[in-house]
């Protein structure tokens, strides 16, 4: 992990907010995430400059596409603002994770012969 990622990582799986286990290198298809909390559908990247690139920025584009399609909301922070301003990132993280809708399970099949 970057320092960056060790100083989030701190805040993170100290989270004492209902719903909310962050785990670290998170798998979620062909991808993994930095961290992502899978009860609330969330992911957390912290970016180096290299993801400032123009092919890098397509792919992230692609990831974050993926993630969605599977219901996730991606959050995307530089390793420059979680150093420099880490209460700001954590403030933001705990916004999200508190107006987010906790995730509706998935509808019943449909009954055989109607289902009224």
């Amino acid at each position: 992990m970057t320092d960056a990622e060790r100083k989030l990582w701190r805040f993170l799986r100290g989270l004492a907010l209902s719903g909310t286990h962050f785990r670290r290198q998170a798998t979620i298809g062909p991808f993994f995430a930095d961290f992502a909390c899978h009860q609330r559908r969330l992911v957390v990247e912290v970016d180096g400059g290299q993801h400032n690139d123009a092919d890098q920025i397509a792919r992230d584009a692609l990831r974050t596409q993926y993630l969605a399609t599977r219901g996730y909301r991606v959050l995307r922070f530089w390793n420059n603002d979680v150093i420099g301003n880490t209460d700001g990132v954590c403030e933001t993280i705990m916004m999200v994770l508190e107006n987010m809708a906790p995730p509706t399970p998935d509808p019943s099949p449909p009954q055989a012969g109607g289902g009224e």
